[in-house]
């Protein structure tokens, strides 16, 4: 049975541009999830910032009402404060686990064995560190407790300290997060290029200078990647606040995720407005973040082209 001159046509026209629109047949699904399941929520959050609403009932307009309540707020300060130091302390994790992917990268004996133990915390749910911390700092039978008392005399309860609480969560969250970049930097590690590294080392360089100028460049993937998801991490650490302190004592371990929570979900008042203009400012401060170390690679990027 002969075609007709319209099926020829569209025959043609997908042939002359199927190999651009195949990748976008495939990414289509999972661009219509992103959109309605990240996207439009951020500017629904951005939206409802502007109105009191307990999420029910009638919205009624405040404007910039909940925003200037924010910056009045001492919680929300403490908060704030809090994941700053959040963001420092966990950066470490970048660090840290880059020296432990470097010293895991060896063709010795038994190196899975040791592999498999650095490996493990990644694959702990973050409710089960959190309890396993929380029994490791927990006075009277808590191994850390314990120690300090025979060290010092006096045993120190961490988690019921106001001024020691946080640290003690960001400990907690630093063990999984140092085993997931030590993971990344393990990945790229396996693609640096052996022929760069002999090429160095015949030209005398050897240790820090190894690292910074050969080896460091070719994991620049493995960098952002690690960043990204640190700084990540860092902002939204509610499971751990939730799961070992409910932001106590006295509010002083309270995150802007966490206390986000408090204010639009728990039984401090369901103001759904409130909470969101806490995700706005969360929101503002991880694209600050995540931008400009994106504007930084790219930047490297060119200068070495």
């Amino acid at each position: 049975m002969a075609m007709t001159s319209t099926e020829l046509r569209s025959r043609s026209w997908w042939r002359s541009n199927q190999q651009w629109l195949t990748p976008w047949l495939f990414l289509t699904p999972g661009l219509i999830m992103f959109a309605l399941y990240v996207v439009w929520p951020i500017f629904e959050s951005f939206r409802i910032s502007f109105y009191n609403w307990d999420g029910l009932g009638e919205k009624r307009w405040l404007g910039w009402g909940n925003y200037v309540e924010l910056f009045g707020d001492r919680a929300f300060k403490t908060s704030l404060r809090n994941n700053v130091i959040w963001l420092l302390l966990y950066m470490l994790a970048v660090p840290i686990g880059l020296g432990l992917a470097i010293f895991l990268n060896q063709t010795v004996r038994g190196i899975r064995i040791y592999k498999s133990l650095f490996f493990f915390p990644f694959v702990i749910s973050q409710v089960v560190v959190g309890l396993m911390f929380s029994w490791f700092y927990a006075p009277n039978f808590g191994l850390l407790y314990n120690l300090i008392e025979w060290v010092t005399g006096k045993g120190i309860a961490i988690l019921a300290d106001p001024t020691l609480a946080t640290y003690g969560i960001i400990a907690a969250g630093l063990w999984p997060q140092i085993a997931y970049c030590m993971i990344l930097y393990l990945t790229g590690l396996n693609n640096v290029a052996p022929d760069q590294i002999e090429a160095a080392r015949l030209d005398g360089a050897k240790g820090l200078k190894m690292l910074w100028f050969v080896i460091l460049p070719q994991l620049r993937p493995a960098t952002f990647i690690a960043v990204v998801v640190t700084v990540i991490g860092a902002l939204r650490s509610f499971d751990l606040v939730s799961i070992m302190t409910n932001g106590g004592p006295f509010g002083s371990s309270r995150v802007l995720s966490y206390y986000m929570y408090e204010q639009a979900l728990s039984e401090y008042g369901y103001r759904m407005g409130y909470g969101a203009a806490i995700a706005v400012v969360l929101f503002l401060i991880m694209m600050v973040f995540i931008s400009g170390f994106i504007w930084k690679m790219m930047r490297d990027e060119r200068g070495d082209r």
